[in-house]
């Protein structure tokens, strides 16, 4: 009973293709609308207008209006359409009738449940045909990258994104048929991509919906946002995509200075047409040729007049650097893209142009390794200043009445202070040569090796430049032949480009695309919660400036306080205004033994004073007063410990600063008056005592080992008691901190020897 289920599923099919198409039979569209035979678009869309407000579900009551209504909309959609229109005049039959006739491909395909699916309605447009021709315009990601993005910096591409089984994007193909028929002759490409098969090139591109079409300029995408209803709508965004004055608006009074701008290395071009608004075949060619030729839009009547053009055509003048007679000239009814482009590439470069950027060089002087096609570059060096500009006008001139073809010799000129790099890597090696006003015939072999000839004279305008001219033609026409050699080669290095962007240029273009291309990839769904983060940014930002404003206003009302309170407190001693840091001591103990050296955190000290209860008030003045300097060094904490309780970790200390295990014999009255520094992140301490003063030996990292007879005089300190200083001198109590001063100076140089230990002891409980 497996067959069962297919079974019904097949009556399933059958019940709705017959319900389909008995719904969206039509009718006589003409009847239905109320127009005759020979109605106009504008008679047709204005009966349509007033049947479908009649008929509308949402504005009468009558049961039929649903069908009655989409019966109009069948029929106007089947007269607006030309070529449906023309069908049905001619043969009688709407599309429904031409796709189930059994002369129609779908008819013979053996499989009935496909000619479900290959349906062509009324609205979806859902036939076999409509995604072939998807198909057959399908490109993948290599080729996007690959062909289509580089291609674009001179051709603009429409790109339709859809899938197999998108009912929209079947719907959309008839205006897709006409974006091709009407756009591809004006030079925009029309391609598809599968968005199932691509879809990382969906993400790329910010494609959220699926149909959806995209412009490609220079790279740059810009999204279509509206439904693909309407092919002015679309040819409209292309317009309104192309950059920002592509093509000059040319008033009167203004051609003189627009064709006079021709030292940007640009020809000048000058459209005419009868109407206001230019139309996108010149727009796309504009954008074509962009870097080689500027455009501009004549809107003056006496512009016109003043080159003689009728007012009822479309003419083209080109111009190079002689302003006053076009170079090249079409004037037509209607001007085909092709026939535009092969006038303007023809004439795409001045009479002289200048090397001003490798592409430049690479169009003037194209590569040819074989010798008998050999072609010669002819290039006068000068400067970028006024005072050369004779010495090119004259270089023009030979150059216009040279007898040689352009595929043979193309002749140029470039400057010498913006291509030093170029035409300093011309300059063979060990000879001198002033490359200004000085000739150079060049040869390129492949992109980068160059064979060349300095020309042997300068062109000076002050010699007889007749002898110059005989003899460059002379030189011309013997490197032309295949038997002649020049002189030099050399490998040089891409032009710089004059005409490139700054990078303040660069950056503003980059963030301005950035922005459109993010506005554009943003749908509607998407802008509200845009809007609602940038705006809840904004004001975290302004509540933050607030707060920040209002502690500051409290900070300075502090600050007046303080002021007036000091004011009123000076009127007898002037000594207290001034405030000073609190020093403060701790006591080395138990409690405080983590916060003091354990815990320290790095690069952070702390000076522990070792006394007992009977030297306390004369060490601690003294200790006071020599550290109080250090006061506002917020790496340093001062402390002092009672060597009552701590001689237990104090004598542990020593001993692991010691290179054996020898038990130390510690008196503690000889411990008074140390001064240690101790690290706690890096694990040493530096000591001071004025007995025995610390010598510094390179080296010595550890306590020296300490010697039995002298432990009671206060070698068990850790030094050798070798010093010049006698074991019986007696110390005071008052003077044990004498030298402290000094050795906190060399503490913070770093010069005092550092004891390394591997742990801090434990600090006992007593």
């Amino acid at each position: 009973m497996r067959w069962m289920p297919q079974l019904w599923l097949c009556q399933s099919y059958i019940l709705i293709y017959l319900l389909w198409g008995a719904l969206c039979e039509i009718g006589d569209p003409y009847k239905i609308l109320g127009v005759h035979r020979k109605a106009s678009q504008q008679e047709i869309r204005k009966a349509y207008k007033q049947l479908a407000k009649e008929w509308h579900p949402d504005k009468t009551t009558d049961q039929n209006a649903g069908e009655r209504f989409v019966e109009i909309s069948q029929a106007y959609e089947l007269l607006s359409d030309p070529d449906r229109r023309k069908r049905y005049d001619d043969k009688g039959i709407t599309e429904d009738d031409f796709y189930n006739r059994p002369e129609h491909p779908s008819f013979h395909n053996g499989n009935p449940f496909e000619d479900f699916f290959a349906y062509h309605g009324a609205h979806f447009n859902f036939q076999e045909n409509d995604i072939t021709f998807f198909h057959k315009l399908s490109v993948t990601t290599r080729q996007y990258d690959k062909v289509i993005v580089p291609k674009s910096e001179k051709i603009p591409h429409l790109i339709f994104f859809y899938d197999d089984w998108c009912f929209p994007c079947l719907q959309t193909a008839p205006y897709c048929r006409k974006l091709v028929d009407y756009l591809e002759p004006l030079g925009v490409n029309f391609v598809t991509v599968h968005s199932r098969r691509e879809p990382n090139l969906g993400r790329r591109l910010s494609i959220h919906t699926i149909p959806c079409l995209v412009l490609l300029l220079d790279g740059n995408v810009y999204v279509y946002k509206e439904t693909i209803t309407s092919v002015q709508k679309i040819i409209d965004f292309v317009r309104n995509k192309f950059p920002y004055k592509l093509v000059s608006k040319i008033k009167t009074g203004d051609e003189d200075s627009f064709l006079n701008g021709w030292e940007d290395n640009r020809v000048r071009a000058l459209i005419f047409e009868p109407r206001k608004n230019i139309r996108l075949r010149y727009l796309v060619t504009a954008y074509h040729f962009r870097h080689r030729v500027a455009f501009g839009f004549v809107d003056s009547a006496d512009v016109r007049d003043k080159y003689q053009v009728p007012q009822d055509m479309d003419a083209v003048l080109l111009f190079n650097e002689n302003t006053s007679l076009p170079m090249a000239s079409i004037t037509m009814k209607d001007i085909p893209t092709s026939t535009l482009h092969h006038i303007i590439s023809s004439n795409q470069y001045l009479a002289l142009p200048r090397l001003s950027s490798q592409g430049v060089f690479e169009s003037l002087c194209p590569c040819e390794w074989n010798k008998p096609r050999k072609k010669l570059c002819v290039v006068l060096v000068t400067e970028a200043s006024r005072n050369h500009d004779t010495h090119r006008q004259l270089f023009r001139m030979y150059a216009q009445n040279a007898p040689y073809s352009m595929e043979k010799v193309r002749f140029a000129y470039i400057y010498h202070d913006k291509q030093t790099e170029f035409v300093n890597s011309l300059i063979p090696e060990g000879e001198v040569i002033e490359p200004l006003l000085r000739i150079i015939i060049l040869w390129r072999r492949d992109t980068s090796h160059i064979k060349y000839k300095w020309f042997s004279s300068k062109w000076e305008i002050e010699k007889n430049l007749n002898d110059t001219t005989s003899l460059l033609e002379s030189t011309i026409s013997r490197l032309l032949r295949s038997s002649e050699q020049l002189t030099y080669e050399a490998f040089v290095k891409d032009l710089f480009d004059e005409h490139a962007k700054g990078i303040f240029g660069r950056v503003f273009t980059k963030v301005m695309n950035f922005v459109e291309a993010t506005y554009d990839g943003l749908s509607k769904e998407q802008i509200l919660p845009a809007v609602s983060v940038f705006g809840t940014i904004i004001f975290i930002l302004a509540i933050g400036y607030f707060m920040a404003y209002l502690v500051r206003l409290e900070e300075e009302n502090i600050q007046k306080q303080k002021a007036k309170a000091k004011s009123g407190n000076n009127n007898n001693d002037t000594s207290k205004s001034d405030y000073q840091p609190e020093l403060r001591f701790h006591e080395l103990r138990s409690e405080t033994y983590n916060a003091l050296v354990r815990l320290l955190k790095p690069g952070c000290r702390t000076i522990v004073l070792v006394l007992d209860m009977q030297s306390r008030q004369q060490l601690i003045p003294p200790f006071h007063k020599a550290v109080w300097p250090y006061r506002k060094n917020k790496t340093l904490m001062f402390s002092f410990m009672y060597i009552e309780r701590g001689l237990t970790w104090y004598k542990e200390l020593l001993q692991l600063s010691l290179p054996d295990e020898r038990e130390l014999n510690i008196n503690p009255r000889n411990c008074v008056g140390t001064v240690l520094s101790l690290n706690g992140h890096r694990k040493y301490f530096c000591m001071f005592h004025a007995k025995h003063m610390e010598k510094r030996r390179k080296g010595a990292n550890k306590l020296t080992k300490p010697e039995e007879k002298d432990c009671e005089s206060g070698a068990f300190i850790g030094f050798d008691s070798d010093s010049s200083e006698s074991d019986e001198d007696i110390l005071l109590q008052g003077t044990l901190l004498d030298g402290l001063e000094n050795w906190l100076d060399r503490l913070f140089e770093g010069t005092t020897q550092r004891y390394r230990i591997n742990y801090w002891p434990e600090f006992s409980i007593k």
